[in-house]
């Protein structure tokens, strides 16, 4: 007789996976399917990261690591954080990972008891959610909307704090709205904050060079917050490296050191040519991502008076990533052949078959009106994905 634990039979699979994983069905079954599931940059790993690798395997970077990582890129790590977001941190205050996702897990299985609160404002990414469940954690949303450009306001984060909340969680730019906190609004958030010192900030910057003009700034720059804040970023977005798998964190010595035991049990150090291929990336040429941000604007702007013109789509012009989280509410209750629009699983669900344009549903993002989809594609095919769905949607009655 089969017996799982609880913890993986209550555990939801990530929704982009499970819609990533039926798209690469469907077209290995010979389906016209435009992809617009994942947060994958559809450019090439630049050419000298790339050469970092290979130099690094013939150099014999073939054995195990130590667990925070070479010492080389945490300091390649330090000097980017000191250039780019003038915050001082010691090595052993960075830990390298086996991608971002690895760090959020540390930090949350390091912070969280069961029955502790975790504050997630939504949208959120998936995995926030997921990773807090197995700590036990209990996840409180705080809602927002295209209205409020989805980012929390001061008085809405006072009015969700209790005494059991001992994380919050936010990414910025955010995935999925590509919504960006900027310096005066993270003030007024840090101020609430201040008056609750028992809660930890986990600000997910992954998208931070994914900006489209609103300055980057770090909740751990703002006055009283570096002692508060885990930094979590990554190597995927910005130097389209998701296959290497490699992330980090900055935080207060005890929060690392933590995250270093617990890491240790569960993978030690990451991949040796990964983090080698890291320190070239860190301490590179940025024009490749500049370019890759620039492409992906571009896209953006072409985009968005496409779905502007689409009847019933409520949607907010992203000021960074590479998503559009559009409220589609408004075919709720909508009928087609087949069946019946209830929400925005069966929209995505109706696009994918009746369309050939793959989405996401908002749900798991804690946002059910809304639907996410990657403009990490080429514009060729962005534009015809465009054209299907005003279509399919146009067939809804």
């Amino acid at each position: 007789m089969q017996h799982l634990a609880e913890r993986i039979a209550g555990l939801e699979e990530s929704a982009t996976l499970l819609m990533a994983a039926l798209v690469r069905e469907l077209k290995a079954q010979g389906a016209d399917i435009i992809d617009l599931t994942l947060g994958e940059p559809d450019f090439d790993t630049p050419t000298h990261i790339k050469e970092a690798a290979k130099k690094a395997i013939d150099e014999g970077y073939t054995k195990y690591t130590p667990v925070p990582g070479y010492l080389d890129l945490r300091n390649a790590i330090l000097s980017k954080l000191k250039r780019d977001n003038q915050l001082d941190y010691s090595a052993e205050q960075i830990v390298v990972s086996t991608g971002a996702k690895q760090s959020i897990a540390n930090v949350v299985l390091s912070l969280i008891n069961p029955g502790d609160e975790v504050l997630l404002p939504a949208p959120y990414w998936v995995s926030y959610s997921a990773i807090s469940y197995l700590a036990g954690g209990l996840v409180k949303e705080i809602p927002t909307s295209i209205a409020s450009g989805f980012k929390i306001t001061a008085a809405q984060l006072e009015a969700a704090i209790t005494p059991r909340t001992k994380l919050f969680i936010f990414s910025s730019p955010c995935n999925p709205s590509g919504a960006i906190y900027t310096k005066a609004e993270l003030e007024a958030l840090a101020a609430v904050f201040k008056k609750y010192p028992n809660i930890m900030i986990l600000s997910d910057e992954i998208y931070e060079y994914i900006n489209y003009g609103v300055a980057h700034t770090s909740m751990a720059q703002i006055e009283g917050m570096y002692d508060r804040t885990i930094v979590v970023n990554g190597f995927s977005k910005a130097f389209a490296m998701t296959g290497w798998r490699l992330g980090y964190m900055a935080a207060p010595i005890w929060v690392a050191k933590a995250c270093i035991k617990m890491q240790g049990q569960f993978t030690s150090g990451t991949c040796s040519i990964t983090q080698k291929a890291g320190e070239a990336a860190m301490n590179g040429n940025m024009q490749p991502t500049y370019e890759m941000r620039d492409a992906f604007k571009k896209r953006r702007d072409i985009i968005f008076p496409l779905l502007q013109e689409m009847p019933g789509v409520n949607v907010l012009l992203p000021d960074g990533a590479f998503y559009f989280f559009p409220d589609i509410s408004h075919y709720f209750g909508k009928s087609y052949a087949e069946g019946k629009i209830e929400n925005a699983h069966d929209l995505s669900m109706y696009l994918l078959k009746s369309a050939g344009v793959s989405t996401v549903s908002g749900e798991s993002f804690g946002h059910p009106n809304c639907i996410r989809f990657s403009y990490a594609t080429s514009e060729e095919k962005l534009k015809e994905g465009m054209r299907r769905i005003k279509a399919a949607l146009a067939q809804l009655h």
